[in-house]
């Protein structure tokens, strides 16, 4: 049966290829508002829209779907579905023709969003902003180019051709993940740069694209020059230069609340409550079943609500599915043989 539930401030995940008993309970707690996808959920294409359906059964509105499926090496479904280059491929090919790099990296979007929503997900965590320094291994060639305005040109690209799609996109990781060489997946990074030297250099792609950015996710990563809490936690990044300042008006997504750089703000819960008071619409919990229980549970005790705006925010990345036969659509086919003469590493 399907229940009529707003849709709530956590995201969560599921166990395997289809929904179990366990997360069909978990993803009709009425503080869920989303489900995002790994590898382990994907087998084929038929079975991904099935599993697809079955979640998007389950409530009205229906939970959005999300994936972190940027290309390269981040790429959950991978068979029967386009091998999407690293980002870094697009930089190197503005290099050599800035017309064609933009080009393909609008084709590039396209071709993730139509295959995204043809198959029932409404959105991917993507593009990445972030500069390639030459110093992050986790950001690495995730990053389009070390020069803030050819990311912006391209990412801005990219972001046309999902719109084209009817999908919408998140940059990450504000205000920029790519200078520090720890991992926040492991680590707690900080960034000792003065706030001039970030505006100038890694803030700029989220300045120049605040007005075209659907949702932002910000970094794990302490920028102590500026706030002495991680930008997920801290109002001074969320509030005062991304809501006010920059003008942006899309979801704020946390990063994972799982990963070593959230563990300054204390338990799950604690995580949970730092991200929401500094601004963050949507919280994600990943591969951690009975943290994501506890954190609803202490949620509900705290009674924690979703924010006022969060309907039209999350409203904002459902996916408006133009078509699902991929086969006869002309512009799709173009799109996925400019990108399959792109370099995959």
């Amino acid at each position: 049966m399907r229940l009529k539930i707003p849709l709530g401030p956590v995201v969560a995940d599921v166990l395997g290829l289809q929904l179990t008993p366990a997360d069909t309970a978990r993803l009709q707690h009425p503080l869920i508002g989303a489900v995002i996808l790994f590898a382990r959920n994907y087998a084929s294409p038929e079975q991904l829209k099935q599993l697809a359906a079955s979640i998007h059964a389950l409530r009205e509105p229906a939970l959005l779907i999300a994936v972190d499926h940027e290309g390269g090496r981040v790429q959950r479904f991978r068979e029967g579905f386009t091998a999407i280059p690293p980002m870094r491929a697009f930089g190197e090919l503005w290099q050599r023709n800035e017309a064609d790099a933009v080009q393909a990296a609008m084709d590039c979007g396209y071709v993730m969003g139509a295959e995204l929503a043809a198959h029932g997900v409404d959105f991917s965590f993507a593009p990445v902003l972030d500069l390639d320094w030459g110093e992050s291994g986790v950001i690495g060639n995730r990053a389009f180019h070390r020069q803030p305005m050819i990311v912006a040109a391209l990412a801005g690209a990219l972001m046309r051709g999902l719109r084209e799609a009817g999908v919408a996109n998140c940059g990450k990781h504000f205000p920029g993940h790519g200078y520090v060489r720890a991992d926040s997946h492991h680590e707690i990074p900080r960034d000792e740069r003065h706030e001039e030297a970030i505006r100038a250099e890694d803030l700029f792609p989220f300045q120049t694209l605040s007005g075209e950015l659907d949702s932002v996710m910000p970094a794990h990563v302490i920028y102590d020059q500026v706030d002495a809490k991680p930008a997920g936690f801290s109002r001074v990044w969320l509030q005062q230069i991304l809501r006010d300042q920059l003008g942006f008006q899309g979801m704020i997504f946390s990063d994972d609340l799982s990963m070593e750089g959230a563990s300054v703000a204390g338990g799950v819960v604690a995580r949970a409550e730092a991200a929401f008071e500094a601004g963050c619409d949507m919280v994600l919990l990943c591969n951690d079943p009975p943290h994501c229980d506890e954190l609803l549970a202490g949620l509900v005790a705290r009674g924690v609500r979703a924010g006022s705006e969060l309907a039209g925010r999350a409203e904002r990345m459902r996916a408006q599915q133009q078509t699902t036969d991929l086969v006869s659509n002309a512009r799709y086919q173009a799109a996925r043989a400019n990108v399959a003469g792109i370099g995959i590493d």
